[in-house]
């Protein structure tokens, strides 16, 4: 299918009276890498939140592989779905997030299986037999029966890669997925990230890995105060940004 995988439009985005995404428009394209960067609160997670209707649109277009995401329309009006056909169109993106939230009482394998089995009703040793090659797609397939107290964070946090695209999701989420390991630790993650770029898997990130941003993603998207204040190439974002703000935040972090 042609087009866009993501495409926003005019997204607003409040909770209570503090208006957190004031009208956000931005394409990501089929097979793309595109990086959310900018300071704390400027709306990012929010933004992929919405993407994945962990959060709901207030108003706008959102639609992820031509489909509006939570809502349908009929006649020019928005009518929010059914939580079970929100669920089921959320299958489309995978999401990855700052904190592993792998379930401590399984082991990894039954980790990955446990959605494909019980959300999509799949044989359960077809699964396994996916969930062994996704392991050796993260470097990890010797781990299989291992709890995840026993793996670094960042071996738990590509459990979590390999979970998510146990659902073959065409669109993988990612906030800040490094944040929260070691630095010695990050390098291994990026890797796998790396990898699913090359592999031609959509992806959205929220980071503050501005080196994974200049060598794997072809849009930079910088967002502060719930606005895209300047979005293009790595080359252009990163090393010329056009738009002051821009240029102060990277002055700081570079």
């Amino acid at each position: 299918m042609n087009g866009p995988m993501v495409e926003a439009r005019g997204v607003r985005k409040s909770f209570g009276h503090t208006e957190i995404l004031k009208g956000i428009n931005l394409r990501v394209e089929r097979g793309s890498v595109t990086s959310l960067i900018g300071p704390s609160g400027s709306g990012k997670t929010t933004f992929l939140r919405c993407i994945n209707h962990l959060e709901k649109v207030d108003a706008g277009r959102l639609y992820v592989d031509h489909k509006l995401v939570g809502y349908e329309e009929r006649n020019g009006r928005l009518y929010e779905m059914k939580e079970r056909q929100t669920a089921r169109a959320r299958l489309t993106a995978g999401m990855v997030f700052q904190r592993f939230n792998l379930f401590p009482h399984m082991t990894v394998f039954e980790n990955i299986i446990e959605a494909p089995v019980h959300v999509l009703g799949r044989p359960r040793s077809e699964v396994l037999a996916e969930a062994q090659t996704l392991l050796d797609r993260v470097g990890l397939g010797d781990r299989g029966n291992a709890y995840p107290q026993q793996l670094s964070g960042g071996q738990q946090q590509r459990v979590a890669i390999a979970r998510a695209l146990a659902m073959k999701p065409k669109l993988m989420l990612f906030d800040e997925p490094t944040s929260a390991l070691d630095p010695e630790l990050v390098g291994e993650v990026l890797d796998v990230m790396r990898s699913l770029a090359e592999g031609g898997m959509t992806m959205v990130v929220v980071t503050h890995e501005l080196g994974f941003a200049r060598e794997v993603c072809d849009q930079v998207v910088f967002m502060d105060q719930g606005v895209v204040v300047e979005s293009g190439p790595p080359g252009q974002v990163l090393a010329s940004p056009r738009h002051e703000r821009t240029q102060a935040f990277l002055s700081k972090v570079l």
